[in-house]
């Protein structure tokens, strides 16, 4: 009932609604009136159900309490009426106990009798138990016992295999080495083969270019000395035309004495055939007793893309190429004659080479110097 009811209210304010749009305004007005009127009818009949839940709400609450009274006094009732008749058996049994003969003697000597037999089992449980435990501790020390000659022969047993792993091992590592032995001595006649023979193949080229290098230095040498006499000629030609001139001029003395000064001049030039003959200077001696020294690396040119030139006397080299870098300070380690005034012994490749640092000019050379 009251869900037709809704549908009802609910239909006529959608009727309303709807004519309220298309209607004309009387029209209207009547749809809204009839649709209040059902809104109205709507809301009275959700009140009455509300006081209808109510109502049915109280109604079950007190049928609940007066059904818990009327249990509540019957069991009441029904306690009061079972109390004699208990009453009178409670009575009953107490008359029967005291009409049949005192049992509480019997009671206590049976209690003793069962504790004596409680403490007697107790006795012979605790008599077992040590037993027992004697019994256990004996198996444990014998297995005890058992296990540690188990565990010692183990031991020995290990120890031996340790010692037998051991002694394996050494006459392994004494075959290694006889081994490795054996091979290094191949090796090393090997190498000493390869040495000898690498040492023959040089000794045959430097024996080959020493014989070119002497000869050619035979050579520069010969004609460094037909240049030099040639020039010491001049030069002889000149001075003695000085001091013939300069004799008749300021006489006989002066003259004299302007030779000795132009005799000193040639004195302090270089000469390269006096220290080669000198005995003290023999370099290529001390080079083969001390081939170590005489290597000195690599040779690094100032320029990049220069390459070797043999130098010869008179050349004239870049102030680059007799730097400080290049100087061998140290010329007697070399088994080379000290140098004096411009002159400076210059590393250059594997040559040394005599320098005049002022004018750059080769005064002395000597060709494949270094290893």
């Amino acid at each position: 009932m009251d869900i037709t009811i809704f549908l009802k209210g609910s239909a006529l304010s959608a009727l309303a609604l709807a004519l309220a749009f298309v209607a004309p305004p009387e029209a209207a007005e009547a749809a809204n009136t009839a649709s209040a009127e059902a809104s109205g009818e709507f809301e009275q009949a959700r009140q009455d159900r509300r006081a209808n839940r109510s109502e049915r709400r109280a109604q079950r609450q007190s049928n609940r309490q007066s059904n818990r009274r009327a249990n509540r006094s019957e069991r009441r009732a029904q306690r009061q009426e079972s109390r004699p008749a208990n009453r009178g058996r409670q009575f009953q049994q107490r008359g029967n106990r005291s009409a049949e003969p005192d049992a509480r003697p019997v009671q206590r000597q049976q209690r003793t009798e069962r504790r004596s037999e409680r403490r007697q089992q107790r006795t012979e449980n605790r008599g077992e138990r040590r037993t027992q435990r004697t019994e256990n501790r004996g198996e444990r020390r014998a297995q005890r016992s058992e296990n540690r000659g188990q565990n010692v022969q183990r031991r020995v047993e290990r120890r031996g295999e340790r010692r037998g792993d051991r002694v394996e091992r050494r006459t392994e590592r004494r075959g290694d080495r006889v081994e490795r032995r054996g091979e290094r001595r191949v090796e090393r006649r090997g190498n000493r083969v390869e040495r000898r023979g690498d040492r023959r193949t040089e000794r045959r080229a430097n024996r080959g270019n020493r014989d070119f290098d002497r000869r050619s230095d035979r050579r520069l040498e010969r004609r460094d000395r037909r240049s030099d006499r040639r020039v010491d000629r001049r030069r002889d030609r000149t001075e003695n035309r000085r001091i013939r001139r300069d004799g008749y001029r300021n006489g006989y003395r002066d003259g004299r004495r302007n030779g000795a000064r132009a005799e000193r001049r040639n004195h302090r030039r270089w000469d390269r055939r006096g220290w080669r003959s000198d005995r003290r200077y023999g370099w290529q001696r001390h080079r083969q007793a001390n081939r170590s020294i005489f290597r000195l690396g690599r040779y690094y040119a100032p320029f990049r893309a220069h390459r070797y030139n043999r130098l010869r006397v008179g050349f004239f080299l870049d102030s680059l190429f007799f730097s400080s870098r290049y100087y061998i300070n140290d010329p007697w380690s070399y088994r080379l004659p000290q140098v004096y005034g411009p002159y400076r012994w210059v590393r250059y490749y594997d040559d040394v080479v005599l320098v005049d640092i002022y004018t750059g000019e080769v005064v002395d050379v000597i060709h494949d110097f270094f290893w």
